[in-house]
């Protein structure tokens, strides 16, 4: 047998092992595709008991890339390098070394005599009564939703006897929409979504439960480059025309805390535009927003295009604030009370793999697939591991850049609640009717789930927070859950907005 691989190719390939075709194919997929739907081609026969086994296999040793480096020792990186042009290597060669790492791979992996097992079904003890097991969740393809896509390549689903998949959704406005048509079972929103449908703004009330907090932090506020030097603080905003992913989202209400900050009205001084996530770097190329407040990759991505720089991070807004939720809506949880707390287990369980910072490599290269985020895996690893580049020539390590806590406070329900209030942006008067001094704590137990996050954390052996309130610090001022009514005449009267 040969010993470099690449002089094995045109055997495998007269053996009928991997065809042209299939090469030629491989070119529209990005390296860690290539490799794990090369390797799960060959290995796993097209058998899903077979490939759990295998990627189990994997895991062991320590992941893919590992497992590939194990069977090829010195000249692994000869079959992962990142980029055609950095190596010696021409296109063609590049897919077939991959092709022979799945086969060489194959035939260390299956040589292992002590391989961990994978359970043909799921524990029981664990899943319960399901009243169905197979599910469809929508997401936005943001990292916000990390624990959401996470849990279908990485099994948390499967653990709590699902069978489900995550469904790409292009706006949140599509996610409000497809929530209140019932065509999917459980979302990924903005945690001021269920709050603003079950009160009937921005649409027909529709009750949705807020299950659990999808992530903390993890936005940015990014001004177009040709503004580079030109931005140092929120009045410099005025004129610009800023993205934000949706009205009813806490990148609306802390950029408007924000500019308030700096004098500017954010319904006069500025022009707040609802932007789909995945069009915000196309429109800050054209020129048709000037600045965003977006979640990540976006941020990062505008950047990695030199598209525009991280003016600011929203945890240095408020550090620790809420951005988006598992949820569903009341009546699916009505239909189906035992699959929707596994389905929120399976969340919980997943939010506190992704808050260890060293799974987070493992996970970028997960969901930064074209199934999922579609995004570089530079990109994503940079927002989840908190090291990057600003734009601004500068290098930074933070690893709270984004966290991933589950529990769902009531006084992030009723901190977003007051600036619902503040900032009436139906124009009608209607959420001060809905939400008064008397309400805020009705509002906010109505739609956030927290005993029920708090029960299951706990089933988990996680150690969730006794409390259901604690007070809130903000770059600006600090938020007393008991008394949101004052809190918002206190903004007034030192912001005049």
């Amino acid at each position: 047998m040969p010993q470099d691989p690449v002089d094995m190719v045109d055997d495998l390939v007269k053996m009928g092992l991997y065809k042209e075709n299939q090469l030629r194919a491989a070119d529209t997929v990005n390296a860690y595709e290539l490799r794990k739907t090369l390797f799960l081609k060959r290995v796993g026969r097209n058998d899903p008991q077979r490939e759990k086994l295998i990627l189990a296999l994997c895991k062991q040793a320590g992941g893919l890339e590992n497992a590939f480096a194990a069977a090829f020792g010195p000249q692994a990186g000869l079959f992962f390098a990142d980029s055609i042009r950095n190596s010696g290597t021409t296109r063609r060669e590049f897919l077939r070394n991959m092709a022979v790492g799945a086969a060489l791979v194959t035939l260390a992996s299956c040589g292992t005599s002590n391989a961990p097992t994978v359970e043909d079904t799921p524990d029981e003890s664990i899943v319960g009564d399901l009243e169905k097991t197979d599910i469809q969740v929508g997401f936005i393809p943001i990292t916000c939703a990390t624990p959401i896509i996470m849990s279908e390549p990485l099994g948390f689903y499967e653990k709590y006897g699902f069978n489900a998949s995550v469904v790409k959704m292009p706006s949140w406005g599509a996610v409000r929409d497809s929530a209140i048509a019932g065509e999917l079972d459980a979302y990924h929103m903005l945690a001021p979504m269920p709050i603003a449908m079950t009160l009937g703004l921005g649409s027909s009330s529709f009750g949705v439960k807020l299950a659990s907090i999808e992530n903390i932090n993890g936005q940015a506020i990014t001004v177009a480059e040709r503004h580079q030097g030109q931005v140092n603080g929120p009045e410099d905003f005025k004129g610009f025309v800023i993205g934000v992913p949706f009205p009813y989202s806490m990148h609306n209400l802390l950029l408007r805390y924000y500019l308030s900050t700096g004098g500017l009205n954010p319904d006069v001084d500025v022009q707040i535009r609802p932007v789909p996530p995945p069009d915000s770097i196309a429109q800050l190329i054209s020129g048709d927003i000037d600045a965003m407040l977006m979640p990540d990759p976006f941020n990062q991505r505008a950047v990695y295009e030199g598209a525009g720089f991280i003016h600011m991070l929203t945890k240095d807004l408020w550090d620790g604030h809420p951005c988006c939720a598992f949820a569903a809506s009341d009546q699916w949880i009505g239909e189906h009370p035992n699959a929707f707390r596994a389905l929120n287990k399976a969340i919980i369980e997943a939010a506190g793999y992704a808050q260890d910072a060293a799974n987070r490599p493992e996970i970028a290269a997960a969901i930064s697939t074209r199934a999922f985020l579609n995004q570089p895996v530079e990109v994503v690893e940079a927002v989840l591991t908190g090291n990057f580049d600003d734009g601004q020539g500068n290098t930074l390590s933070i690893p709270d850049r984004i966290g991933f806590d589950p529990y769902p406070w009531q006084s992030f329900a009723k901190w977003i609640s007051s600036q619902l209030v503040r900032w009436d942006l139906q124009g009608d008067g209607k959420v001060a009717e809905e939400i008064t001094d008397d309400t805020y704590a009705t509002v906010g137990e109505e739609v956030f789930l927290t005993d029920l996050a708090r029960e299951l954390a706990q089933e988990l052996g996680q150690n969730p927070p006794t409390e259901s309130n604690r007070p809130e610090t903000l770059a600006f001022d600090s938020f007393d859950p008991d008394s949101p009514g004052d809190y918002v005449k206190e903004q007034i009267d030192k912001f005049g907005l």
